[in-house]
């Protein structure tokens, strides 16, 4: 931290810390008697659980099974997908799925099965019900995949939700990833994880659980087949996970179980079968394609909270310039803000934002604002003014307008479950868009109010209008930030028709990636912020929201040079690269840390500029087939188990693997390879896969291996698009795919293939049309010929 931090920090914190905290004590003193008065004590409950087979009804897809306490509805979907919901309950209303739920597969048949059970057999998966309501989910060769035992439920006689409980098994070799952004994955191990969006208050670390999205998505990797498995519910709940071991004992496997608890809502869920790629490529359309960003959103950001005016923000601009370092964004975080109000300026300290915003555009920077949910209650303002106008904001069970704690202080929350409280909000990005704000961080959305004591949200017993169904922020909490992500995207739509929105946020929950991404939130600067800055974007990925990435930095204290670097190196290879940090943070501009730090540096980020086509294709498939752009190694090979446990390399599409540097000190480290031949990008080096290598990693760079006969499409000196091909095998063919982009706009670009092969004594590129093989119209560079 410099002068110019400490002052503003103190500026800003320390008169205030004496009010601030009195507001929260009263904050978390109504939270409580909210619930008091709104949340009945459960009292008696009754269990419950299925009872043996009464009548089944067949229908399209599959049908309905009754129980003596419950029926089953079981669809296979036509896209592969399988649902099944208890107690009647269908796949909508579902704030998850993205448009009509796909229609019943015809050639799906409820049949009946041996021992009294019924079962479903589709193309790819076969389900079994047993006569007392245990589902097993089976590969068409009948190997088990999944096994859910009869499922509990705990009913308050008095009335109320009712708790339930599912246990299930899966094969002995089966990993489990997924459950939305942990800090400790990408593999979860042995544990318990909680499904509640939470702020945790402090810069967090591996180990911190839950954090800012989670989700009821588990994604299994196993010899026979990887399946995805989404329970629909958005109730607080535990997921408890115990891997299996082969072998185990007395020489039987042991198979993994997983123990789902939730508060309520319906048990329901979906199951799909195959290849991780065809798993999310059926969940992206169940959920939604991915949003596509703005070529310039695939650059690189640098943000902080305290740039502190238009002086500050030039200086920074001036700093990138000066050092010949490429900068796409810049983001500013609260302080420029009027008071911390969302939707308004400080013209003290910003007074021509608009022109600031139109200097920094015509630079090639784009502005990004932060928008955090809470509202200021004070008669006058814009914002709260119009959202009284049209009761926006979430109310008590006794009728009262909740009161919480943020940055402005007292803060009332407007209700993102109704249409009309979206569309509202949506509008208020007029306002942004007018000071030439070109994109939008959603911050604070858990949603979180920072109570002196108890959870740091809303009441439980807030009322919600949950799009006219009516309910509590039990229920509500979870969706709150993926309706408000819905309310932004579908106003900058309306508002600026011609450009894709930028938008990402904080928190979110299934389906999240149809309106953007989100970010690590509060890494802890230190080694292990950085590792878990790469977990968080495995797991999201394989979640199916790809476009993800941490504080680079981490943010809070002052990285080591050596830290700060190696994380910068890593954040170069993620969809969003992003310097940011607390205002009492240190510095992270790299010219901040030396001129050896600035030198490697400046290499890391013109390589992502030189990779900016590669990114934009990586997006466009994103959209096309909900592959995320970071990839575990085992993506392609999910039977190598080898790759399964291996969590500190990644790959970048089909055809690039990165190997970051995630310990101090190291300039080598041993590399899981795929199989396959690699190129080493800076030497050229070949290896042999599958293997575990020895890469060197100084300084300079972490190691970047490209896959043989990969096609990147690259930026070449000239500005132009080129094709960049990594020899393929003598005897093979290699490939790659391609998506010309304009940088915005809504046309669909044609995906152009190209593949290689050995000629003779040289290797030929051809791009695959239509009309079939032919000459590419792009320059194409050869590697790694040796």
């Amino acid at each position: 931290m410099d002068g110019r931090d400490l002052v503003r920090s103190m500026r800003v914190i320390g008169p205030a810390r004496a009010a601030q905290a009195l507001r929260s004590v009263r904050a978390a003193w109504r939270r409580k008697r909210a619930d008091a008065a709104g949340l009945p004590p459960r009292g008696v409950e009754r269990a419950r659980v299925p009872g043996p087979v009464q009548s089944v009804e067949p229908g399209p897809g599959g049908g309905v099974i009754r129980f003596a306490r419950s029926e089953l509805r079981i669809t296979v979907a036509v896209n592969g997908a399988v649902f099944w919901g208890w107690d009647g309950a269908r796949p909508e209303p579902s704030y998850a799925l993205a448009g009509r739920c796909p229609e019943p597969d015809p050639r799906a048949v409820l049949e009946p099965d041996t021992d009294g059970g019924w079962r479903v057999v589709a193309e790819r998966v076969t389900v079994s019900v047993s006569r007392h309501g245990a589902i097993e989910v089976c590969t068409p060769g009948g190997v088990m995949l999944r096994r859910d035992l009869p499922p509990r439920w705990w009913e308050p006689v008095g009335g109320g939700p009712a708790r339930w409980m599912q246990r299930s098994e899966v094969a002995a070799d089966a990993r489990f990833f997924g459950l939305g952004g942990r800090a400790s994955g990408p593999r979860l191990r042995d544990g318990t994880y909680r499904l509640w969006n939470t702020d945790p208050g402090r810069a967090f670390a591996p180990g911190d659980d839950p954090l800012y999205v989670t989700m009821p998505v588990q994604l299994v990797i196993a010899d026979a087949a990887a399946h995805l498995m989404f329970h629909d519910s958005s109730w607080d709940g535990t997921v408890l996970l115990r891997e299996g071991e082969e072998g185990a004992g007395s020489g039987h496997d042991r198979n993994g179980r997983c123990e789902l608890r939730m508060d309520g809502g319906p048990l329901r869920c979906w199951v799909m079968v195959g290849t991780p790629a065809r798993v999310l490529r059926v969940w992206a359309s169940l959920t939604g394609a991915p949003a596509l960003p703005p070529a310039w959103a695939l650059g690189h950001h640098h943000a902080r909270w305290g740039f502190g005016n238009e002086q500050e923000v030039r200086r920074i601009v001036g700093g990138y310039r000066e050092h010949g370092l490429p900068l796409d964004a810049l983001h500013l975080d609260i302080d420029h803000y009027d008071e911390h109000q969302v939707f308004t300026v400080d013209q003290e300290r910003f007074p021509k934002l608009q022109g600031l915003a139109e200097e920094l555009r015509h630079a090639g920077i784009r502005l990004v604002s932060v928008v955090d949910p809470g509202v200021k209650p004070a008669a006058g303002s814009a914002v709260y003014d119009s959202g009284a106008a049209v009761d926006a904001f979430v109310r008590t069970s006794s009728g009262e307008v909740v009161r919480g704690m943020s940055w402005p202080g007292e803060s009332v929350y407007p209700d993102f479950t109704h249409a009309r409280v979206r569309k509202w909000w949506g509008a208020l990005y007029e306002e942004r868009l007018a000071q030439g704000f070109a994109g939008f961080w959603h911050d604070m959305n858990e949603p979180t109010s920072f109570n002196a004591f108890g959870e740091t949200t809303l009441p439980r017993s807030a009322r919600h209008c949950l799009d006219g169904r009516g309910g509590d922020h039990r229920e509500a909490h979870n969706v709150y930030a993926l309706c408000m992500a819905d309310a932004a995207y579908a106003g900058l739509r309306e508002l600026s028709p011609p450009e894709r929105p930028f938008l990402f946020s904080r928190s979110g929950w299934a389906g999240m990636q149809r309106y953007g991404g989100t970010w690590s939130g509060d890494v802890a600067t230190g080694w292990p912020g950085l590792r878990a800055s790469l977990s968080l974007v495995l797991g999201l990925g394989l979640c199916g929201v790809p476009y993800s990435g941490p504080d680079v930095g981490g943010f809070d204290g002052s990285p080591s040079p050596e830290l700060f670097l190696r994380w910068f190196q890593l954040g170069a290879y993620l969809p969003l690269f992003r310097t940011h940090a607390s205002l009492r943070a240190g510095r992270r501009e790299p010219w901040e840390f030396g001129d050896e730090v600035l030198e490697h540096a400046r290499v890391a980020l013109l390589e992502r500029r030189r990779l900016l086509p590669y990114f934009v294709t990586l997006a466009h498939l994103a959209r096309r087939t909900g592959a995320p752009y970071v990839r575990p190694l085992w993506w392609s090979t999910p039977e190598d188990r080898a790759l399964r446990d291996c969590e500190d390399a990644f790959l970048l599409g089909d055809c690039l693997l990165v190997a970051p540097v995630l310990d101090p000190g190291a300039d080598r480290r041993a590399v899981q390879l795929p199989r396959g031949r690699w190129y080493d990008t800076v030497t050229e080096r070949v290896y042999e896969g599958p293997a575990q290598v020895l890469v060197d990693a100084p300084l300079s760079r972490i190691p970047v291996l490209a896959r043989a006969g990969g096609v990147v499409p690259v930026r070449g000196a000239d500005g132009e698009l080129e094709l960049e091909v990594w020899a393929p095998v003598r005897g093979r063919t290699g490939g790659g795919l391609v998506v010309p982009d304009a940088g915005d706009g809504w046309d669909e670009p044609e995906v152009e293939r190209y593949v290689a092969r050995w000629e003779g004594r040289g290797v030929v590129v051809r791009r695959d049309g239509e009309a079939g093989l032919g000459v590419p119209s792009r320059p194409v560079r050869i590697r790694g010929l040796g």
